[in-house]
């Protein structure tokens, strides 16, 4: 599974959540393949994606979240394409 998530710099809050966000996407998901992405520098492919407020976050090429979500937020999401039970 590839989790994106499109992000600005400079929120010191963002990053944290970030990290909390990335360690249960990795205890939910085998194979998974975490990228931050700074949308400054990756405009045009977030746009592609149709992100439009940030924080974003794209599950496989699927825009999932237009705001941050809490980490039970991500991991029931997560879950619920895997098809286990939370």
């Amino acid at each position: 599974m590839k989790i994106e998530i499109f992000y600005t710099p400079g929120c010191s809050e963002c990053v944290a959540a970030h990290d909390r966000l990335r360690t249960v996407a990795q205890e939910a998901v085998n194979d998974l393949e975490w990228r931050e992405l700074n949308v400054l520098d990756d405009l045009d492919y977030a746009v592609e994606l149709g992100v439009l407020t940030l924080p974003s976050i794209v599950v496989d090429g699927e825009l999932v979240f237009t705001s941050m979500p809490t980490v039970t937020q991500l991991r029931e999401a997560l879950m619920k394409r895997t098809g286990a039970s939370t």
